[in-house]
């Protein structure tokens, strides 16, 4: 199996970086304080650095911003996952505890400013890819039931016929749900060559927890426009 990056992609946006994290083995009902502690951190230092800042204007924020431009997709009408999850930590000061690798990924994503995925690779039907859209693929929203189709020429996460993430960092589906059953998993860290290094000690941190404490069987990679496939 593989993670692919359309070279039409880098084309658009040439200093996207992206780092991957393969775990497999993991027991998502164990619950773990530290991870709770560790979000609730990251939350108060959350909206401490974000304090009198205008989010979308924040330097953390306009990387994805700027990128969503290069893809034609309106970041006020389709915010990147980054931004909406600072947006409403600074708003709420709270969080629901959804289950371990949720809390976990929601905890770093918002510690580094880095918008990450988590896909259950059991639920994979062939390599996962982002490509343009040829707008016959099935996405189902997250809680919801019935099929949407993206736009032809969106940018989307994909396994096969099966839309994981549209418009790239936008929106996750619901086939792509981490549940408590979710034992193997592919985490895609979105990040640029600016960047770069706070998505390199992200992916370090999130290795480091995935070996030593939740006892996974865990590969990294990383992909960029000279390198654009991850075979894992």
């Amino acid at each position: 199996m593989k993670f692919i990056v359309s070279k039409d992609f880098f084309e658009k946006v040439d200093n996207a970086v992206f780092g991957i994290i393969i775990a497999r083995g993991i027991n998502n009902h164990e619950k773990h304080e530290f991870i709770d502690e560790l979000l609730k951190t990251s939350i108060k230092n959350c909206q401490k650095y974000y304090e009198g800042k205008v989010i979308k204007e924040s330097v953390p924020i306009t990387y994805y911003r700027d990128a969503f431009r290069k893809l034609d997709i309106n970041p006020n009408k389709y915010m990147c996952s980054i931004e909406a999850l600072v947006t409403r930590t600074v708003k709420k000061g709270e969080m629901p505890n959804i289950n371990t690798l949720v809390d976990l990924g929601n905890a770093l994503s918002l510690k580094y400013n880095i918008p990450l995925g988590i896909h259950d690779i059991d639920k994979f039907s062939g390599d996962i890819e982002i490509r343009e859209a040829k707008g016959t693929e099935d996405f189902i929203p997250f809680g919801g039931e019935g099929v949407e189709h993206p736009d032809k020429g969106e940018i989307i996460y994909v396994s096969g016929n099966d839309v994981k993430t549209r418009r790239w960092t936008w929106r996750q589906g619901e086939n792509s749900k981490i549940t408590e059953n979710t034992t193997n998993i592919f985490i895609p860290l979105d990040a640029f060559i600016e960047n770069k290094e706070d998505m390199l000690k992200l992916q370090e941190e999130f290795v480091e927890i995935l070996k030593n404490k939740l006892n996974a069987d865990v590969k990294i990679g990383l992909v960029d426009k000279s390198n654009n496939e991850y075979e894992f």
